[in-house]
């Protein structure tokens, strides 16, 4: 059994979760950087609701791919790509690196306050 799907498809699903969790704070913020503004771009301002969620559901799959990466037993074949150990490797260096851009856009509430 190969588990490398499932723990790229926990990063992805937790990545995607805290860009959702951000969407009221960091997308008007971008679009207005990029020059992009116009009454629209308040309804962003809808999802804030929904944050909480988001940051669960974050929370959750990162803690799922955290689990498949270190916790759970490898059960590859000597010959699949996750036996290898420099895949292996590389998936905790993407997971890292996920994990430390999803953190600082769901803390952007915290330091938001600098860019407006």
């Amino acid at each position: 059994m190969q588990s490398t799907p499932s723990a790229r498809t926990s990063l992805v699903a937790g990545a995607l979760a805290a860009l959702g969790a951000t969407a009221c704070c960091v997308g008007p913020l971008l679009l207005v950087t990029l020059g992009i503004g116009g009454v629209w771009v308040s309804g962003l301002k809808a999802l804030e609701p929904l944050r909480p969620v988001f940051i669960g559901v974050g929370v959750l799959f990162f803690g799922m791919a955290f689990h498949r990466l270190y916790i759970a037993a490898r059960r590859c074949a000597p010959g699949e790509t996750c036996a290898v150990p420099a895949t292996l490797f590389r998936q905790k260096i993407v997971f890292w690196i996920l994990l430390t851009i999803a953190a600082t856009m769901l803390m952007f509430p915290l330091y938001a306050h600098w860019f407006y």
